[in-house]
């Protein structure tokens, strides 16, 4: 109300060029004025009670509040300008005081709320400010408000020296009163130039970007951070809180998925689904991405007991979610027949994610018959038994091993994926296959293993210094699999797009880094040779298939192979004989048989491939081994195709 009054005044005093109201020409003195301001000030004040800009706290002043103190301004000067109108006393003021009013009021009110913010963003930050001196990566909406959220508080010890940006049009720019100083790829002279202590990344950079810059905050020995996603970072109060050391992900580069979340929705509300293999890394994943869209149950199978304890307890003590889906675990194995029957005729199951599967390749290289009764028979079983019960759809997860096979684990899953392709076409069920790469830090994947070798002073082991593989990470594969399980119409293969690969050396490398440690000094990487069963590299394409867009990016069909359903199924009933007998001649020989690409390099006792040496070999060491030149160039074709028209 003093503002408001000083500002009426002013107004007056400017236009009639005189300090006294007495020399005014409208105002006959001082007591004529002050009846007037009165009235005036009183509107005004009843309008900024109503408005609340008193409330606003001063040290926090934004955009926001200058678009507040506008619109005070701009309804109290009408709203006074009415009520000196109902008073008739508006013939007696000259209508460019009231003008002037309202903008000397505008800015009275600007100063009293942002001048400490000015003072302490301006010159108390840049004169007492002695945190770490750190440069930013991403002269964005992330980088700036970071910056802002750090010149308000006094508990984080950073201070900011500038921006570098992956636009070199920003070069030369300002945000936040902070400069764009370079490129990103200029890290290394402005790390050196400003004598920078640690490095923040704030914008999304590709997975090659991170680890440059990773290791050239390594070298230097400076921290490097970085914040999550925006999406996420726009429901935190709090920026700040939100940094973070680099992780694998980071390193890896993978994009934010987007889901077409309201179409899943609709898919799955008020539905009850079977997830078999619940317990496991993506089963598990699987269902806390299906319990958010509400369904009616969600039935948990799964055969090993103790995982099926944890996700059944987290599903139902998550807080936020499930609380009207009912949750119904089961132990239980899906090759037994009566099992599945009876788990169909109780629940009325309308979506099936076929999630249970043995992975291990080397592992089921030693236990083909297991892998043969689990991975194909079970996914029969409980194929069939969806196909009975009339359930709506049926989404099972293969394998990029699958194409184009070297082990009895891959064979297996293009066997099954075969079977559901074919019975698509004899029911309407809406069979849907969903093909993808390794997953990083699935349970028993390498990346736990190499940091328990890292934890034991290693060596780190790695079967050979050119291998690579497609990762992914868990929450985005498990989110692609929902997505196109409600995509599918009638037997597609779903391939999902993995990105670029990675050289498990590389990851290896940058593992032993995250430990805090220097790889080949602190910790040898020794490479040891492929295991039974494995590539050099994964395909995720076999000739013939051709592939299609489909609405999403990440997700490709592949085109279905068709052959003689009645054929198949005497080829699998002979092959689940020769597993139960363990006769992995016979099971090779079967196997060959129902797919004509499978190419075995591993004969039980030993490899077929040469072991490399124990140090880096040579160039013509980069070799597949177990295949010969016309598979090769067959993978390589294959890999080439599925790739070359990618948008990333």
């Amino acid at each position: 109300m003093v503002l408001a009054l000083a500002a009426f005044y002013g107004a007056g005093a400017l236009r009639f060029d005189s300090l006294s109201p007495a020399e005014w020409e409208t105002f006959p003195g001082w007591v004529s004025f002050l009846k007037l301001a009165a009235i005036f000030v009183s509107a005004k004040a009843v309008v900024f009670i109503v408005m609340g800009i008193y409330r606003n706290l001063w040290a926090y002043a934004s955009l926001h509040d200058l678009y507040q103190i506008m619109k005070s301004c701009a309804l109290g000067s009408v709203v006074g300008f009415v009520v000196l109108f109902l008073y008739n006393r508006l013939d007696g003021v000259s209508r460019s005081v009231l003008i002037l009013d309202g903008l000397l009021l505008f800015l009275l009110l600007s100063f009293r709320s942002f001048s400490w913010r000015i003072v302490r963003d301006i010159i108390l930050f840049r004169t007492f400010r002695t945190g770490k001196r750190t440069l930013l990566i991403g002269a964005g909406l992330a980088g700036g408000r970071l910056v802002r959220e750090i010149r308000m508080g006094t508990d984080y010890q950073m201070n900011p020296v500038g921006y570098l940006d992956s636009d070199p049009a920003k070069v030369g720019a300002t945000l936040e009163g902070l400069p764009v100083i370079g490129k990103v790829s200029d890290l290394q002279a402005r790390i050196e130039e400003l004598d920078v202590e640690e490095v923040i990344i704030t914008e999304k950079l590709s997975g090659s970007t991170v680890r440059m810059i990773y290791r050239t905050c390594e070298t230097h020995g400076i921290l490097c951070k970085t914040l999550p996603p925006l999406r996420e970072l726009l429901s935190r109060p709090r920026i700040g809180n939100s940094l973070r050391e680099i992780s694998l992900e980071d390193l890896l580069g993978r994009d934010v998925v987007n889901l077409e979340t309201e179409g899943i929705r609709s898919t799955l509300l008020g539905k009850t689904i079977l997830v078999t293999g619940a317990g496991g890394s993506i089963g598990s994943e699987v269902c806390r991405q299906l319990i958010q869209y509400q369904p009616a149950a969600m039935i948990l199978m799964e055969l090993a007991e103790t995982p099926l304890y944890e996700i059944d307890y987290e599903l139902r003590n998550t807080e936020g979610i499930g609380k009207n889906t009912r949750i119904v675990s089961v132990v239980g194995d899906i090759r037994d027949e009566a099992t599945l029957k009876q788990l169909f005729q109780n629940y009325d199951i309308q979506v099936v994610f076929h999630c249970a599967a043995y992975k291990h390749v080397p592992m089921m290289e030693l236990n083909a018959g297991e892998a043969v009764l689990n991975n194909v028979l079970g996914s029969v079983r409980v194929a069939n038994a969806s196909r009975d019960a009339g359930v709506e759809r049926f989404v099972m997860i293969s394998t990029d091993k699958a194409v184009n096979p070297v082990n009895i684990m891959g064979a297996t899953k293009r066997a099954a994926e075969l079977y559901i392709q074919n019975l698509a076409r004899t029911t309407d069920t809406k069979y849907i296959t969903v093909r993808f790469g390794n997953v990083l830090g699935s349970n028993g994947s390498v990346i736990p293993l190499f940091q328990k070798q890292i934890a034991e002073g290693g060596p780190v082991t790695v079967t050979h210094p050119e291998i690579i593989r497609y990762f992914m990470t868990i929450p985005e594969a498990a989110g692609l699999v929902v997505q196109a399980g409600v995509m599918g119409q009638e037997g597609e293969i779903f391939i999902l797009d993995m990105g670029e690969p990675v050289k498990i050396k590389d990851l290896a490398e940058d593992v032993i880094r995250f430990a805090g440690l220097v790889p080949h000094k602190d910790i040898e990487i020794r490479y040891i040779g492929l295991r039974p069963g494995e590539k050099l590299f994964e395909e995720l394409l076999l000739d013939g298939e051709g592939i299609q867009p489909t609405r999403h990016k990440k997700i490709h069909i592949a085109t279905s192979r068709n052959i003689n359903l009645t054929t198949l199924k005497d080829q699998i009933d002979r092959l689940s004989k020769a597993a139960r007998q363990n006769d992995r001649q016979q099971i090779d020989a079967i196997m060959a048989d129902i797919l004509p690409e499978y190419r075995p390099v591993y004969t039980l006792g030993a490899p077929i491939a040469p072991t490399p040496s124990q140090s880096e070999p040579d160039a013509k060491a980069d070799r597949k081994f177990g295949a010969d030149a016309e598979f090769e160039d067959r993978q390589q074709t294959a890999r080439d195709f599925i790739f070359e028209d990618r948008e990333d």
